[in-house]
């Protein structure tokens, strides 16, 4: 198994509500760590190139960057936890990064780092299926597909 890491920053503000009570609205420098990872490398000896998943982590970041999380569509009904920015920029990573990953690899996990020492990690729960490879895929007529990106868990936690 391989794995490919890349990492990016935003910049944005939140108003968490903890047992009913909502705090201020106060800001972070969050640290994301995407993981990429699968079991074949392409014909150039790559899992996927640093330079594809870096520019679509930072796409989904923009979006985010100098924001109040709380207004945007994604966390209208939930936190904008450390955890929900976790499996949100995780989703919406391997739905974009899909193309260039099926069939061999996925995203593996993305970790939010909120403030020194206080990490969240969503561990995607979509498996690689050994035994495939992008030669197989390609030959089918494809150049990307694959299995639909599936949720997985979170551990960590955020303010």
């Amino acid at each position: 198994m391989y794995e490919i890491a890349v990492s990016a920053e935003f910049c944005a503000a939140h108003a968490l509500s903890i047992l009913g009570a909502r705090e201020p609205v106060h800001g972070h420098n969050f640290r994301v760590v995407a993981t990429v990872a699968g079991d074949v490398l392409d014909a150039d000896g790559l899992l996927c190139d640093f330079h594809t998943v870096q520019e679509t982590l930072e796409s989904i970041l923009s979006e985010l960057d100098n924001r109040n999380l709380d207004e945007l569509e994604p966390f209208a009904a939930r936190n904008a936890s450390a955890e929900n920015i976790a499996a949100y920029i995780a989703t919406e990573l391997g739905d974009r990064l899909d193309a260039f990953l099926a069939p061999a690899a996925s995203v593996r996990s993305v970790s939010v780092t909120e403030a020194p020492g206080c990490v969240a990690t969503y561990l995607v729960s979509k498996q690689i299926r050994p035994g495939n490879s992008r030669d197989a895929h390609e030959a089918s007529g494809h150049d990307a597909g694959g299995d639909e990106a599936v949720g997985g868990g979170a551990s960590g936690g955020g303010s």
